[in-house]
């Protein structure tokens, strides 16, 4: 057989594209990401053991927490538990096509710069959660633990097909949902009283929209080369739909259904709805001004046409779904 029927040239156009992105993502890690020494960290936001009255400032952090209803807590822990798992999603992102081509991670590439710099941030998310939930007194830590393990043992996968364009609509579109469902759980953590966990989910938020910002900005350069391309892979990784990163939490586990109880508790408190999810597809196509580009070869204008009525359809399907019943989940007390 020919070799050349075995070559991916879509593939090998994009990551042809992605390289060209490399000094563009450069600018993205020293203008978008913060210095390490200049990030916050978990730190700033928890008592510090070392101080005489550690213990009275543990106590006080309790009892805020102690008046937050369980589905918030529940809610919280699922965020925490996808940001845990940050050793599978820098892994991925080096293994799309294009992007680490040294197979090094101390390469100088901005790619993998980024990649570094990006989980290196992200890192901070889960540590603080995590540590904020074992002062608080209202997980089983065993339990909390026992999924983080079973999440990173299970790894990940996007459905990108190692594609870097579908990976960069997966992240920005990932991040933003990432972004709204911090929001929302410290607005109820708000409501709830605790304005310290507040703060720490408003503060998370404020890391994944920056993250936002420069996925959409990628991107954005990536429709301005290669329009065709470009919409082919949002069209692709919308009729895949995204799959949250946590999915896989409860497979192999006792409890395979875990990660469809959490999302039903997401969904039911308002924390991340089928309504985001919606809304998340009429931002980036407004963004990407999905329905005005032209010069569009036949299959990208299927594409174009598909998009440009996506967010009415998920809009219809969220109206007509109906509230899910009370769950309560193993991480609780």
């Amino acid at each position: 057989m020919n070799n050349s029927e075995n070559i991916n040239y879509e593939l090998e156009k994009n990551m042809e594209v992605i390289s060209q992105l490399d000094g563009f993502v450069n600018n993205a890690v020293e203008t978008i990401l913060v210095d390490p020494d200049e990030c916050w960290q978990p730190s700033d936001f928890l008592p510090d053991m070392g101080q005489p009255d550690a213990f009275d400032e543990v106590k006080k952090l309790q009892e805020r927490a102690a008046g937050i209803p369980d589905t918030i807590i529940t809610s919280l822990i699922g965020n925490m538990i996808t940001e845990e798992a940050l050793p599978s999603y820098q892994t991925y992102f080096n293994l799309l096509e294009g992007i680490n081509v040294e197979g090094s991670l101390l390469s100088n590439s901005g790619w993998v710069r980024w990649s570094k710099a990006w989980t290196a941030e992200e890192n901070r998310h889960g540590d603080l959660l995590n540590k904020y939930l074992y002062l608080s007194a209202r997980a089983d830590m065993k339990k909390v633990e026992q999924t983080i393990h079973r999440l990173i043992y299970n790894g990940f996968d996007p459905k990108s097909e190692k594609d870097p364009y579908q990976a960069m609509i997966y992240t920005s579109f990932q991040e933003r949902a990432t972004k709204i469902s911090h929001v929302n759980t410290g607005k109820l953590a708000d409501k709830a009283g605790d304005d310290v966990l507040s703060r720490i989910c408003k503060t998370i938020a404020g890391d994944e929209a920056r993250h936002e910002k420069a996925y959409k900005s990628f991107m954005s350069q990536i429709f301005e080369i290669d329009p065709n391309g470009a919409i082919l892979a949002f069209e692709k990784m919308m009729r895949k739909q995204i799959v949250m990163p946590a999915v896989l939490m409860g497979k192999g586990s006792s409890n395979p259904t875990l990660f469809d109880q959490f999302s039903a508790i997401t969904q039911k408190i308002g924390v991340y709805t089928g309504w985001d999810y919606a809304r998340i597809i009429e931002h980036l196509v407004k963004l990407w001004d999905i329905q005005n580009l032209t010069g569009l070869n036949d299959v990208a204008s299927k594409a174009q046409d598909y998009l440009a009525h996506l967010s009415d359809r998920y809009m219809r399907l969220a109206d007509r779904m109906k509230a899910p019943d009370e769950i309560s989940l193993a991480w609780l007390k």
